[in-house]
């Protein structure tokens, strides 16, 4: 592994636990250059001193605190750690909770942490605290200049610290227009809950990250391997001009679409089973000739409620077996 972002030391009470740090995740982006479109060559940043616009190298560079206009406190790394050299050095345990209690909007970014030398121990003991509890800890720490609220999470054999927003990080939704559960617009009825519930039922597995990936990312990359070989890598793609935006209705048909994803994603066996039950529920269903009841007709075969209807079942046969022989016949004059 590689080399560790920050030593210190887990403490809680009198306990203290040798600890490493490492990054616990990385980012597969793309690595986009910039360049200039006149003749592709890439775009370069400099550090410049403001006052006399020459560069400035990496060695010559300090951080300052602006502390009035143009006024800058110099700081030096050394100056950081000594404002409190035990923050600096300490994941500090300020409690432990039920992992639950944390919702997962407050969770930012995880670390590994890794026991420092002689502290094996002592690290397996806080684990196995954590894993018998089901709790999870609630700590300070400071990486490089800013102090983080985080938790302490036992994951398999490892300790993860996972760093925590604060509660005035987290945005308030009071400007948000979400309904609510009693709101009329928003009302949802028992079959559709059902359905919703089936579809959900139906698409149900166990979790399996490695099945999950990038793909855009690889459509991008299969996009460049073909530009490659097309010899077309100066060549830039511009939007057509005749492309239209997709229309869209404010009409949402939610049991046609539920009715739809269930055929879909559903077994037939468990797809037929589903409608006997939609026929028993809804047997007042053919009194309302709505869009819904049109897709229930075409895409659900094994729907109960039109084989009860003849006339109306006949007619639309009928229709379709009259639209076919019209487009069909002309194409057996031309062949």
């Amino acid at each position: 592994m590689a080399r560790s972002l920050w030593k210190g030391a887990i403490s809680f009470g009198l306990v203290h636990i040798p600890v490493e740090m490492h990054s616990a995740v990385r980012t597969n982006s793309l690595d986009l250059t910039m360049l200039d479109k006149r003749d592709f060559s890439p775009i370069g940043f400099k550090r410049y001193n403001k006052s006399n616009n020459k560069e400035v190298v990496w060695d010559d560079i300090v951080k300052g605190y602006e502390y009035s206009a143009g006024e800058y406190v110099v700081l030096s790394d050394e100056d950081l750690r000594r404002a409190n050299v035990e923050a600096t050095q300490t994941i500090d345990i300020l409690a432990f909770v039920d992992a639950e209690q944390v919702p997962l909007l407050y969770y930012d970014q995880p670390y590994y942490l890794a026991p420092g030398k002689g502290g094996d121990k002592v690290y397996a003991l806080l684990r196995e605290t954590l894993r018998s509890a089901g709790k999870i800890g609630i700590a300070n720490v400071v990486i490089r200049v800013k102090q983080h609220l985080c938790a302490l999470v036992c994951v398999g054999d490892v300790i993860v610290m996972n760093t925590l927003r604060y509660d005035d990080e987290i945005r308030s939704t009071d400007d948000l227009k979400i309904p609510t559960s009693t709101a009329k617009n928003a009302a949802i009825s028992d079959k559709e809950l059902k359905m919703a519930m089936a579809l959900v039922e139906g698409m149900s597995e166990e979790w399996k990250p490695e099945q999950y990936h990038d793909t855009y990312r690889e459509d991008i990359l299969a996009l460049i391997e073909k530009k490659v070989a097309a010899n077309q890598t100066k060549t830039i793609t511009m939007p057509d001009k005749d492309s239209k935006p997709a229309s869209s209705s404010n009409v949402i048909d939610l049991v046609s679409l539920l009715q739809q994803s269930l055929g879909g994603k559903k077994p037939a066996a468990k797809r037929g089973a589903a409608s006997d039950d939609d026929e028993e529920d809804d047997k007042p269903a053919p009194k309302r000739k709505s869009s819904a009841k049109a897709a229930n007709d075409e895409g659900d075969p094994d729907a109960a409620p039109p084989a009860k209807r003849k006339p109306a079942a006949k007619a639309a046969p009928a229709a379709k077996s009259k639209a076919a022989p019209a487009k069909a016949a002309p194409r057996r004059k031309t062949a």
